[in-house]
């Protein structure tokens, strides 16, 4: 079941194309990642989808209606790039009136702990850290249990340790049959959450396809291995990260590579040859990102 929808969708703003006739869904059960630079689109991207903005060429629609009308958007959740508490509200209270605009909200104990929010409920908002703030935003998009939800950059500022149990809570929302529209600029979110991604530069649809499908486009293979010398060039490969004395390498032919590394003389150990991940992907296919 589609649940939302553009078709063809043009915006642009004065001389900038921010979206030029772009085309996705999401389904329900499915979380779709919309990843790209900045500008690229993403944000205009989900302000359509959730009535924000109106559409100036193609079709967009939510539930099978305009997402303009309050009627399809009753049933979402969205947490915006930016956003901002109300002086004098506390934790409990805001998530509380929230959870009023909802028929059949969530398991309050349950979203609090998914949200490391249980011991910070009686807390102003405002006096919370960027990170705790930054659960709160998310925790608000879910608190009514909607059956889609829509997150923009969701883990900025977020601990890994909350970032997991974030994952977690939501792969168990789309077992029930959520859909999530998630726009990220750390991968390791969208490879953790994603079914499908549509990468997004300069308003175009660069690629779009299953995680898997993503990470075949680009054919490379991940090289890496410990060595003293930093600096080295390999057959097939071009050299990627450096942690201390951990060397990464991007190869279109890993035999190849492997191959030059040995023949080079170079003393090396712990060598991992493996697929290449999304992040690895994405630099292969938006080298701008």
């Amino acid at each position: 079941m589609k649940i939302a929808e553009l078709r063809n969708a043009s915006m642009s703003y004065g001389a900038l194309n921010a979206l030029c006739d772009v085309s996705y869904c999401i389904e329900a059960g499915e979380a779709v990642a919309v990843l790209g630079p900045n500008g690229a689109g993403k944000t205009t991207s989900l302000q359509l989808l959730t009535g924000l903005k109106k559409i100036q060429k193609g079709e967009v629609s939510l539930f099978g209606a305009n997402p303009r009308s309050p009627k399809a958007r009753r049933f979402i959740g969205v947490t915006p790039q930016d956003a901002a508490f109300p002086h004098a509200q506390k934790v409990g209270e805001l998530i509380a009136f929230a959870q009023s605009h909802y028929s059949s909200p969530a398991n309050l104990a349950e979203l609090l702990d998914a949200f490391n929010l249980s011991d910070l409920i009686g807390k102003m908002a405002l006096e919370l850290s960027g990170g705790q703030q930054r659960s709160l935003s998310v925790a608000l998009a879910f608190c009514g249990n909607p059956k889609a939800v829509f997150l923009d950059e969701p883990t900025t500022g977020i601990d890994a340790a909350s970032r997991h149990k974030l994952w977690r809570y939501i792969k168990k929302y789309k077992q029930a049959g959520g859909a999530i529209f998630l726009t990220t600029h750390y991968l390791e979110d969208a490879e953790m959450i994603a079914d499908r991604v549509v990468l997004l530069n300069q308003g175009k649809i660069v690629r779009s396809g299953t995680l898997q499908e993503i990470k075949q486009a680009v054919n490379v293979r991940v090289i890496r291995f410990s060595s003293d010398v930093t600096n080295c060039s390999l057959s097939s490969a071009r050299q990627g990260s450096i942690d201390g004395s951990r060397l990464t390498f991007l190869s279109m032919d890993a035999d190849d590579t492997v191959r030059s590394l040995v023949n080079s003389k170079i003393a090396f150990r712990d060598l991992e040859v493996l697929p290449a991940s999304l992040e690895d992907a994405v630099a292969e296919l938006l080298p701008n990102y």
